[in-house]
């Protein structure tokens, strides 16, 4: 689909003093405390909601800009909890491995990308997922040298948690079979104990270290690319997890120039750029106010951190990113510098730490969040609720990991897993996000993963583990009102509700009443950021 982005330097600033918007003639949905509202019409003024009425309600007013919605759903401007804002930009960049079904397919894509940029001086890229391939198996240096052997290769794994490196990478890294992992990392071998290319959490950072900082050119590069695309589909506020010092001065920047067209709510990069930074930033499109810390690493890199073995590998139960100890110091700097804390847990035992520490130095009215709870044993769902924690979950990840998930958890763990009903249930807040670009941006395919808990194809038949799903509302809930409790920002985002900015998007169906099946394939026609369009489908601007 071909489309219109505006630019982004101008789209606010052309606003008048006293601008007046109509969009008449619409299937208007939005949230309330009630339930959900349905509109024909809706008034906004500098930027804010005046009212919604039935179409035609505001014929009579005197307005600066009216838009004929053509009868097409409106729907509030929808936020990402939980994404990576410069990983999206750069991934149009670098080479992209997601969704490749074999190993021959990856390190065919691999020598493509390399024939094609001889100028890099570095092959990296992200994506690869082994539990796609017919083997599972995770692959090696070796196999990377066939395709690649005279420049060094770095690779994430889908999930960030794990990389593959060639073997000039991890010469040019000091790794080899005398070498000791890090704390809270891992260092694959082969049988004869050398590395075999594949490192695990911290271990990675032996490699990162050794490659070239992006430029200051393929940042912005980067930032444009990612803004105009999550634009595109829908998304008027991100929560960036993992916002580094240099990245947060390009934020504030574009910021001061009226030049974001999506609001980020930046989660600074652990403490050291806490330790960087005097004090929140509350800006117009741009908030830092919280910090991203990490308990543990991912499932599918067996980096989750279990509280028993794993089910298909007996005596390993993962891996703490940080000591106990140091984990608690961690979150106690954070709430005591007056910041929000949100902490990654994937695995039972992860999640538990990082409960413990929370309800030990945090107070429920701070609201600290838990990112991805993605495994959580049956006794602290409660416990999690009396600690005021938000569940910034992430629903395609559970359809992502349905295919090794249980083999990994076994028949009784698997049930505290992926537990959006559970959560809800619980009385936990619930904010919905994606992790992009380890899942697609496109909030539409988590809101149905959270309906449906299917893939694209339908499959599971009835979903898997069906009585987790939620409703429709609950899951646009989760990117809107969820989402925006879970920033603090509640009173001003969220719904379309009179003094709330005018954050909208025009889609092609009925998220309520098309098929569920449906959902995923919504697109996006336009998008606005406070009554300003970011986005216009070519087709919607004719």
């Amino acid at each position: 689909m071909r489309a219109l982005f505006l630019s982004l330097s101008l789209a606010f600033a052309c606003t008048s003093a006293a601008d007046t918007l109509v969009v008449d003639n619409v299937n208007g949905y939005t949230l309330t405390d009630g339930g959900i509202h349905k509109f024909g019409a809706l008034q906004v003024k500098d930027g804010r909601v005046v009212a919604t009425g039935a179409a035609g309600a505001f014929s009579g007013i005197d307005a600066d800009r009216r838009v004929d919605g053509r009868g097409r759903t409106l729907l509030p401007g929808l936020t990402d909890a939980h994404g990576h804002v410069m990983g999206q930009g750069y991934l149009q960049a670098d080479l992209n491995l997601s969704g490749i079904t074999s190993k021959a397919q990856a390190l065919a894509r691999i020598k493509a990308y390399a024939e094609a940029t001889p100028q890099a001086k570095w092959i990296r890229g992200r994506g690869w997922n082994q539990e796609l391939w017919p083997d599972r198996a995770f692959p090696s240096a070796s196999d990377l040298d066939t395709v690649v052997a005279d420049r060094p290769v770095w690779l994430r794994r889908v999930d960030g948690h794990a990389g593959w490196a060639n073997s000039l990478a991890l010469e040019l890294a000091g790794i080899d079979a005398d070498t000791d992992a890090p704390e809270g990392g891992q260092i694959g071998r082969t049988a004869a104990g050398e590395a075999d290319g594949i490192l695990v959490d911290n271990a990675m950072s032996l490699v990162e270290a050794k490659i070239p900082g992006r430029s200051r050119e393929e940042q912005r590069v980067a930032l444009d690319r990612a803004l105009a695309q999550l634009a595109s589909l829908g998304l008027t506020g991100v929560h960036d997890a993992g916002v580094d010092f240099d990245t947060l001065a390009l934020y504030q920047q574009r910021d001061g120039q009226d030049a974001l067209p999506l609001r980020i709510y930046a989660m600074l990069s652990d403490v050291e750029t806490l330790n960087r930074v005097a004090a929140p930033y509350m800006g117009d499109h741009l908030v830092a106010r919280s910090v991203k810390l990490y308990a543990d690493g991912a499932l599918g890199s067996r980096g989750a951190a279990l509280l028993d073995d794993y089910s298909d590998r007996k005596g390993h139960r993962g891996l703490l990113i940080h000591p106990v100890a140091e984990l608690k110091q961690r979150i106690k700097t954070v709430i005591d510098r007056g910041f929000q804390v949100n902490v990654h847990a994937i695995g039972d035992r992860g999640n538990r730490e990082v409960l413990k520490a929370i309800a030990q130095y945090g107070k429920p009215q701070q609201r600290n969040r838990i990112e991805h709870l993605q495994v959580v044993a049956a006794e602290d769902f409660s416990a999690i609720r009396s600690a005021g924690i938000i569940a910034s979950m992430q629903p395609t990840h559970a359809t992502s990991d349905m295919n090794m998930a249980e083999d990994r958890l076994g028949p009784e763990r698997i049930h505290g897993a992926y537990a959006w009903r559970t959560v809800l249930d619980a009385g936990i807040p619930l904010a919905g996000g994606s992790d992009f670009p380890i899942e697609s941006a496109n909030p539409f395919w988590g809101l149905y993963a959270a309906i449906a808990r299917q893939d694209h194809q339908g499959q599971p038949a009835k979903g898997w583990y069906p009585a987790q799903a939620l409703s429709r509302e609950e899951a646009l809930h989760a990117f809107t009102l969820g989402a925006a409790y879970a920033a603090f920002q509640e009173e001003k985002l969220g719904s379309l509700e009179p003094g709330k900015a005018a954050d909208f998007v025009l889609v092609d169906r009925d998220y309520f009443r098309v098929p569920v099946h449906e959902i995923w394939q919504t697109r996006v026609l336009a998008t606005y950021l406070e009554g300003e369009p970011v986005f216009i489908a070519e087709e919607f601007a004719r």
